[in-house]
C-alpha cells in the first residue's frame, strides 16, 4: 500500500454496470424465500401479487434514483443523496448502518448460503449439531463458518487488485446464473408442469390462510379477511423476504467514479438490471405453482422450494443442479457486494467520517484499506452466526432510507434546482410518492404486527449518532 493514486479510474461500461445491479441482486432468496412467504399468505395469487408489490417498488426506486446518480456522479451512491438532500449526519447514520449490518451482513448471509448448499457436495460442510467445531462463548463454529470467510477474503483480495478483475468476475457469474435460472424455468414449464397442480393452486387464489403444518398432515385455515388489517399484516411481513431477495440494486450507485459516463449509464443499468431480475423472480415463482402443490412450496424441506421443484423436474439429481446454481449466483453476487459496498466507506472517510485510511486508493485505483475493513466486520458476522436475525431487524431500515433518498429527489428540485439533470425520475412526482406511500406503509404495518423487525434496526441506527459527533470531533482536531 505505499504506492496510491488519487482518483478512481471509469473502466466499466454499460454492461458491466447492468450485470452488477443483477448479480448484487440474485443471491439464494429466490431459491427459498417462497416458502416463507406462502406460509404467511396461503394463496397463489397473493404469492405472486407480493412478488409483483416487491418489483414495482424496487423499479420505481430504481427509475427514481436514475435522477440522483445523474445529478452526483461520483462514489457513494446513497451516502451521497443523503449528505446533499439532508446533511451529513444523515448521510453518516446511513453508512454506519451500511457498514455494520446493512452491507456486511448481507455479504455475511450469502457467504453462508454459499456453503449450505456446497453441503450438497461437501457434506462436511453442513451445520448440523455433529459438525460443531468448537464452541466460541454463546458462539457455536462450523466448518462451513470458515469456508465462508476463505470465500470472502479471496474476492476482497481479488477486488483489491483491481477493478478489472472484479468486473470480469460480476459479470461471468452474473451471466451464468441469468441463463441457469433462465434454463430452470424454461425446463419447469415443460418438464415439471402439471395441470391439475396449477389449476388446484389457483383455484382459490385470492382467499388469503396462515397455513400452519399439522401433525401427520397440512392445516391451512382462513383466520383473515383479504382487505382486513391482519392481511395487511401478513403482506408486510411476507414482504420482508422478498425485498431482501431483490435488494442491493442500489450497488451500482456507489460506483459512480468507476463507470463511463455516469450520468447515462447509471440510471440505464438500475433500470435494465431491475426489470431483468422482477422479470426472472415472478416467473420463477410462476414456475414453481405448476410444478408443485401449495403446501409442498410452503413446507419444502429448510424452506429450499427450488430443490423440492427441481428434483420433480429433473429427478434424483436435480437437487446437484440446484446446488450448483446456487452456489455460482451467491458467489456473484458476493464480488458485486464486496466490490461495490467500500466506495461508500472511502467517500465517508473523504468527508472526515470514517477511518482515514479507508478513504486512500492503492496503486490499483481500489480502496484496499476498506475492503479490507468491510472483509473483517463480514469475517466476525459469519462466525457469530446472527447475521441473519440482524438481517431480519434492518430491513425496517433499509426501507426508511430508500423512502428517505426518494423523498430527496423532491428536496433537491426545490433547494438545488440549478444542478444539471441529465436524466429526470421518471414518473415524477407520482411514482416517486407512490414509492414513498407503500414504503411507509410497509415499516408501519412491521411496526404494528412485527416489532422484532423493527426497534432493534433502529436501535443500531441511533448508535451512529454519538458516532457521528466522536467522528465529527476528531475530524476537527
Amino acid at each position: 500500500m505505499a504506492e496510491t493514486t488519487t482518483s478512481f479510474k471509469p473502466t466499466l461500461g454499460l454492461l458491466d454496470a447492468t450485470m452488477l445491479v443483477a448479480g448484487s441482486m440474485i443471491g439464494s432468496g429466490i431459491f427459498i424465500v417462497s416458502a416463507d412467504i406462502t406460509r404467511n399468505v396461503g394463496s397463489a395469487g397473493w404469492l405472486i401479487a407480493v412478488w409483483l408489490l416487491t418489483g414495482f417498488m424496487t423499479l420505481t426506486a430504481a427509475l427514481s434514483y436514475g435522477e440522483l446518480s445523474a445529478m452526483f456522479p461520483k462514489a457513494g451512491g446513497q451516502y451521497v443523496y443523503l449528505k446533499e438532500s439532508y446533511n451529513k449526519l444523515t448521510g453518516f447514520l446511513y453508512g454506519w448502518s451500511f457498514f455494520s449490518v446493512i452491507q456486511t451482513g448481507t455479504i455475511a448471509a450469502v457467504g453462508v448460503a454459499f456453503c449450505k448448499f456446497a453441503a450438497y457436495f461437501f457434506p462436511f460442510l453442513e451445520m448440523n449439531e455433529s459438525d460443531v467445531l468448537f464452541l466460541l462463548g454463546p458462539f457455536k463454529i462450523y466448518p462451513a463458518q470458515f469456508v465462508s470467510i476463505f470465500i470472502i477474503v479471496l474476492l476482497t483480495y481479488i477486488n483489491t487488485k483491481g477493478v478489472q478483475g472484479g468486473k470480469m468476475i460480476q459479470t461471468v457469474f452474473t451471466v451464468t446464473k441469468l441463463l441457469s435460472l433462465f434454463g430452470l424455468i424454461v425446463f419447469g414449464f415443460i418438464l415439471g408442469a402439471n395441470a391439475e397442480v396449477w389449476n388446484a393452486n389457483w383455484a382459490d387464489a385470492w382467499t388469503m390462510k396462515s397455513m400452519t403444518k399439522g401433525t401427520g398432515e397440512l392445516s391451512a385455515a382462513i383466520i383473515m379477511p383479504v382487505l382486513g388489517a391482519g392481511a395487511l399484516g401478513a403482506i408486510a411481513a411476507s414482504m420482508v423476504g422478498s425485498i431482501f431477495s431483490s435488494d442491493a440494486w442500489n450497488n451500482v450507485t456507489f460506483i459512480a467514479g468507476e463507470i463511463k459516463n455516469p450520468q447515462k449509464n447509471i440510471g440505464l443499468s438500475l433500470f435494465l438490471g431491475t426489470l431483468i431480475v422482477t422479470l426472472i423472480y415472478v416467473s420463477a415463482n410462476l414456475m414453481y405453482l405448476s410444478v408443485l402443490p401449495l403446501d409442498q412450496i410452503a413446507f419444502a424441506q429448510s424452506d429450499r422450494v427450488a430443490v423440492t421443484a427441481s428434483n420433480i423436474i429433473f429427478g434424483g439429481i436435480g437437487t446437484y443442479i440446484i446446488a450448483a446454481m446456487i452456489m455460482v449466483s451467491t458467489f456473484g453476487c458476493n464480488n458485486g457486494l464486496i466490490l461495490a459496498g467500500a466506495r461508500v466507506y472511502y467517500t465517508m472517510a473523504q468527508d472526515g467520517l470514517f477511518f482515514k485510511k479507508a478513504g486512500q486508493l492503492n496503486k490499483n485505483a481500489v480502496p484496499e484499506w476498506a475492503l479490507w475493513a468491510q472483509c473483517i466486520v463480514a469475517s466476525l458476522l459469519c462466525l457469530s452466526g446472527r447475521y441473519g436475525d440482524l438481517l431480519d431487524m434492518v430491513s425496517f431500515i433499509v426501507v426508511i432510507f430508500y423512502v428517505l433518498t426518494i423523498a430527496g429527489i423532491f428536496i433537491l428540485r426545490k433547494t438545488r434546482p440549478e444542478i444539471p439533470r441529465p436524466y429526470k425520475a421518471f414518473g415524477y412526482p407520482i411514482l416517486p410518492a407512490i414509492y414513498m406511500l407503500m414504503g411507509i406503509s410497509f415499516c408501519v404495518l412491521l411496526i404494528i404486527y412485527k416489532p422484532q423487525f423493527t426497534w432493534p434496526g433502529l436501535i443500531i441506527t441511533l448508535l451512529g449518532i454519538p458516532l457521528y459527533y466522536i467522528a465529527v470531533r476528531n475530524a476537527k482536531k
